[in-house]
């Protein structure tokens, strides 16, 4: 057997071992990138090297699965895997993500204890060049609250089923206590939590004016099929307000760019004939979205909403005004 296929093999395994609840034979087939003929071959293959692989009825179809893991004698860490582990942690740290950079560092710590002896020892030296050969360039902007005591609330919260309580140093009546339903977290250049305060539809909170916050034991009903996935992707960014269509249009000299920028996760691309995109997408979030084109000066056009260009003027003038009496802020 060639080597790519037993890799592809133990990639199999790994996935059927990863998971509680099982993978269809669709699914195996989906995630391999292969047929459905190709993946009852790579089953059968694995169940011969895992006789403990089971199989689940779950009508109309089954599911296979290795229950008890895999020997770590096959779960091996490579350089390069340990390597991202490391510098996922570190792009936290510099956002200020402390818990999350907290939570990878712990897992990479339990990855090499799992990891045998004379794997550590192969491992250590191309680790080590990889860390000193890359690093993490440091973006400007904000650095996201993400304090532990209150992400810890929230996600016990959000697995018990109950409402959260704080006090809201925000919105129109700033420092008054609510009580909401938790739905998620939205974590970007700020921070929210997205909940519903009664009947209300959900809402972002800023993390960072959140106090006082505790779970009341009072039961919480999120609505069913709710996707935090699918309300995240309704905006441009994080502000959420009337979804429109949107329509730009990116001058030849930054095509090739812009088929490789995403705008917004549903957005489609439409090459011209003059060497132009069109990028159309449906999403909230005006504000947020005009001030990101800035950063594209001249190369980007925008066709539509007229909201959308109403917004890019009035920030040129606002700019416009600030600026054009050569004076400070202090007026000296």
């Amino acid at each position: 057997m060639r080597h790519e296929k037993a890799g592809r093999l133990l990639e199999l395994a790994q996935m059927l071992a990863a998971t509680a609840e099982g993978l269809t034979l669709d699914e195996m087939a989906e995630r391999l990138g292969v047929g459905r003929r190709t993946a009852e071959r790579m089953r059968d293959a694995v169940r011969d090297l895992f006789p403990q692989m089971e199989e689940v009825e779950d009508p109309p179809t089954r599911r296979f699965r290795i229950p008890a893991g895999l020997d770590g004698l096959f779960q091996a860490p490579t350089a390069e895997e340990l390597a991202a582990l490391a510098a996922a942690a570190e792009l936290f740290a510099q956002q200020g993500a402390a818990a999350r950079a907290g939570g990878l560092k712990s897992l990479e710590r339990k990855v090499l204890s799992a990891t045998r002896a004379a794997a550590r020892r192969r491992l250590a030296p191309d680790l080590e060049a990889l860390l000193q050969a890359e690093t993490i360039a440091v973006q400007a902007g904000p650095r996201p609250f993400e304090d532990e005591a209150v992400l810890a609330a929230i996600r016990e919260a959000l697995l018990s089923l109950h409402t959260l309580r704080f006090r809201y140093e925000g919105g129109s009546t700033p420092g008054r206590v609510r009580e909401v339903t938790p739905y998620g977290v939205l974590f970007g250049r700020a921070n929210y939590l997205v909940a519903a305060e009664g009947e209300g539809a959900p809402r972002n909170w800023r993390l960072d004016r959140l106090h006082e916050v505790t779970v009341t034991g009072r039961p919480a009903s999120r609505p069913p099929g709710f996707s935090l996935q699918d309300y995240a992707d309704e905006s441009f960014g994080i502000y959420q307000d009337d979804t429109e269509d949107v329509t730009l249009r990116i001058a030849p000299a930054s095509a090739e760019g812009a088929l490789r920028w995403r705008f917004h996760a549903n957005q489609k691309v439409e090459p011209q004939a003059d060497g132009a995109v069109l990028v159309r997408f449906r999403a909230s979030g005006m504000r947020e979205l005009a001030w990101h084109l800035f950063t594209w000066g001249d190369q980007v056009q925008v066709l539509g909403p007229a909201r959308l260009k109403a917004l890019l003027v009035e920030q040129i003038e606002i700019a416009r005004r600030t600026h054009a009496t050569g004076t400070d802020v202090a007026g000296t």
